[in-house]
């Protein structure tokens, strides 16, 4: 008859870490043997994959969060971290306010194209998988006419494919998208992203986990900032500007 404690044990058994007096592993792995030796890029690989990344991966995967962390105030994300920030709750509550704005429409194109790209990688036709959605996540900016982050990123994707490092399926699919799309269309940086995530072998849903740790540097950064400013209770728009009243 299983005890108590092993049935309690069992309920919350993981292979992600494993802590005890004196013990702190990661994936199997003494944090003794961490600290110091592996890259923040290269822990999240470990933490998620259970293994350490082949050679050329977790540059990759730098890169990807790199090019997210920040667009702004006038992203939700940064905005509501900025405003939260002067409410007394603390940087912590910040964060999680700001990471919580990022579902499909805000942050989660990066998930939505990995999943269209997945099928083409797996065999579907890319103009039919085009002509299935309303619009293609991942293509076209409403900010950037063209994403800047498109050609760096580009140049690494592509370098990696030409020394082996990835197999470039994903690629191909994305730039098979793009000429069905057209030059109005270019891709952006969820696209981008969701080609290494692709390349990596990280499942979609992943894409839009990566995406609030990278894009939650931003927003501790421009939480700290607006707590340096003194302003407390700070709304959507200015005090001497008056949302219109249509009663």
């Amino acid at each position: 008859m299983t005890s108590t404690a092993d049935e309690v044990a069992a309920w919350w058994a993981t292979s992600v870490s494993r802590i005890e007096p004196g013990v702190i592993e990661y994936r199997g792995r003494p944090i003794q043997e961490l600290i110091g030796a592996i890259t923040l890029p290269e822990l999240i690989y470990l933490m998620l994959r259970g293994s350490m990344p082949p050679a050329g991966h977790a540059a990759l995967l730098e890169a990807a969060m790199v090019s997210g962390a920040d667009h702004g105030p006038h992203a939700p994300s940064i905005a509501i971290a900025r405003m939260t920030a002067t409410c007394g709750v603390g940087l912590n509550s910040a964060i999680a306010n700001g990471v919580n704005t990022l579902g499909d429409v805000h942050g989660g194109a990066g998930q939505q194209c990995l999943e269209l790209l997945d099928d083409i990688v797996s065999g579907a036709d890319p103009a039919s998988v085009v002509a299935t959605v309303r619009y293609f996540p991942g293509f076209g900016h409403r900010f950037h006419p063209v994403d800047p982050r498109r050609e760096p990123m580009l140049r690494l994707i592509r370098q990696a494919v030409d020394d082996g490092v990835i197999p470039g399926r994903h690629l191909a699919a994305a730039l098979a998208v793009e000429e069905i799309l057209g030059p109005r269309v270019p891709m952006n940086v969820d696209c981008l992203t969701a080609i290494i995530y692709g390349e990596l072998g990280f499942a979609a849903p992943l894409a839009r986990g990566i995406f609030a740790l990278s894009r939650s540097i931003g927003i501790l950064a421009h939480a700290w900032e607006e707590t340096q400013q003194g302003r407390r209770i700070k709304g959507p728009i200015p005090p001497s500007i008056l949302p219109e009243y249509r009663g």
